[in-house]
């Protein structure tokens, strides 16, 4: 007797209970979205896990660590990159909070200008977003280009690993390499965002992945630790400072270079379920991972290294790659070193998509010059398809400073100044003119709010202070920080643009859904 199937009656009020409440969490974001004034262009594809992936992708930790050992080595030793990484974390972290608490309270994708309109004063809300969108756009460029720059140095180390130090590629090798990196991450980030989604599932598992290996094979196969007392305490400054103290504090940028594009949960609110708890979310579960992750490799590092100089003398463009060389043997070094490049890469796709989506935003308001090309939206993929081709254009303009090592080390500062200033200003508006206007999300830090932003904006406005120094008290041209250089040429560019002609038409945020179209949001 052959028996009919009969569908579980449970399973399917289940199922069917399941999408109900998924539809209605996307209802719920697109009403929110439009009493911000924005109709719903995306679709909703990032889940928490996903969202919290791309977050963690963009810091891109074991590759971000080895990108950046550099600066604590030079300016500490072994306590300069233990230490040099614990204490801008903590500082951090208060930034995360209060961007977590912004992002929760005001889900768009036009994010941190957005905030500062928001809550400046009213006649000064069009000047405190023009500020604070070109300093996001200007960090979003320079991250860009800064992390495909590091992957193709990276690729570069491995050339010469592989070949025995035979083959050393030039500057004009690499930077053919970092425009291919370019076109490929322009073809992935032009995708759909259900692919974007997934593809984030397999970046953090690579990254996650690859950070423990590293760990692990770094504790097993080396055999010539440091004591515990040198590899948290034992100080060495090779910086051109006198002061062992100043020195101790230019640790600091490395950290800041890593933790850095967690605004990304924000730029992607529109495409993410529940984005009002799940973009703070994703914020700091982030950067949380991400600093404690990087302390236990760094803290790991800091043992398997007898001797900085050795490893600050290396022909390698990247130090990281002179330490898993030395514990690891070469075919060792070649297999994490491949992964931790995959991770960079990874990164640098999950910055595309942030840098894009930031620029989109931007472009809606008519904040850049040709807006209306870099606002559209691809009726295929329904995502904004020339925006992720300016990003990757600019970015390859921006690597021809590569050329030079010192304006390449500028860029990455370059970046971090742009990017922590964007933050600042709308947790300054927060805590001062905003905040009896500021209307709480789901995640909000209460009394805490303003003492929280407060230390925020105080690390920020030392940090950025601290990111304008140059590596040594007597530098050449070679070793300048030309950061000051590049920040200068936007500020020159943005203010000659408001001064003469955005004053009279930028606004801040423009609305651009009416009522109708609010109350009728499917």
């Amino acid at each position: 007797m052959i028996e009919v199937f009969k569908p579980d009656k449970n399973v399917s009020v289940k199922g069917a209970n399941l999408l109900e409440h998924s539809a209605s969490v996307r209802h719920a974001d697109d009403i929110r979205l439009a009493e911000l004034g924005y109709k719903s262009e995306f679709r909703r594809e990032f889940s928490l896990f996903e969202t919290i992936a791309f977050a963690f992708s963009i810091m891109a930790l074991i590759a971000s660590v080895s990108s950046t050992m550099e600066f604590g080595l030079i300016n500490g030793g072994h306590v300069g990159m233990v230490f040099g990484w614990l204490i801008p974390s903590i500082f951090v972290m208060t930034v995360a909070l209060s961007l977590a608490e912004l992002t929760s309270s005001m889900p768009t994708s036009a994010g941190l200008y957005y905030f500062s309109s928001k809550l400046a004063p009213p006649e000064y809300a069009p000047l405190a977003s023009w500020i604070t969108g070109w300093a996001n756009i200007t960090g979003q460029i320079s991250l860009m280009c800064s992390i495909d720059f590091n992957c193709a140095q990276m690729i570069t180390s491995a050339i010469t690993v592989a070949s025995d130090g035979a083959t050393h590629l030039s500057s004009g090798a690499t930077y053919g390499i970092l425009l291919v990196i370019l076109f490929s991450h322009g073809i992935i980030c032009s995708a759909a965002t259900s692919i974007l989604a997934r593809l984030n599932l397999v970046y953090v598992c690579v990254n996650v992945g690859t950070t423990l290996a590293a760990i692990i094979a770094l504790l097993v196969i080396s055999e010539n630790k440091v004591s515990t007392k040198d590899a948290f305490t034992l100080f060495e400054n090779h910086s051109g400072w006198e002061n062992n103290g100043w020195a101790f504090i230019l640790s600091f940028t490395a950290p800041m270079w890593c933790l850095t594009g967690y605004d990304s949960a924000a730029h992607i609110s529109e495409e993410t379920a529940g984005a009002s708890k799940t973009a703070p979310t994703a914020i700091l579960v982030g950067v949380g991972a991400t600093a404690s992750l990087g302390w236990i490799l760094l803290i790991v590092i800091s043992f398997v290294i007898p001797s900085t100089a050795k490893i600050l003398d290396t022909e390698l463009p990247l130090p990281m790659a002179q330490v898993l060389l030395d514990v690891l043997g070469k075919r060792g070094m070649l297999v994490i070193w491949s992964f931790t490049t995959v991770v960079q890469y990874f990164s640098g796709a999950a910055q595309g998509v942030d840098a894009s989506r930031a620029i989109f935003a931007f472009a809606r308001d008519n904040a850049l010059p040709g807006s209306k090309w870099w606002k559209a939206i691809n009726s295929h993929t329904q995502t904004p398809v020339n925006a992720v081709w300016l990003v990757m254009a600019a970015s390859g303009i921006c690597g021809l400073l590569g050329f030079s090592v010192a304006v390449l080390t500028s860029l990455a500062g370059a970046s971090v100044i742009g990017l922590y200033t964007s933050y600042a200003t709308p947790i300054f508006l927060r805590i001062t003119s905003g905040r009896h206007r500021f209307v709480p999300g789901p995640f909000n830090l209460g009394p805490c709010s303003i003492p929280v932003g407060i230390i925020a904006v105080a690390w920020v406005s030392f940090i950025v202070v601290l990111l304008f120094f140059p590596p040594g008290q007597t530098p050449t041209a070679q070793e300048m920080n030309y950061a000051v250089v590049i920040i200068m040429s936007v500020v020159i560019f943005s203010s000659t643009s408001w001064v003469f002609s955005a004053h009279k038409w930028f606004r801040g945020p423009i609305r651009n859904i009416n009522e109708l179209e609010k109350n009728s949001s499917p």
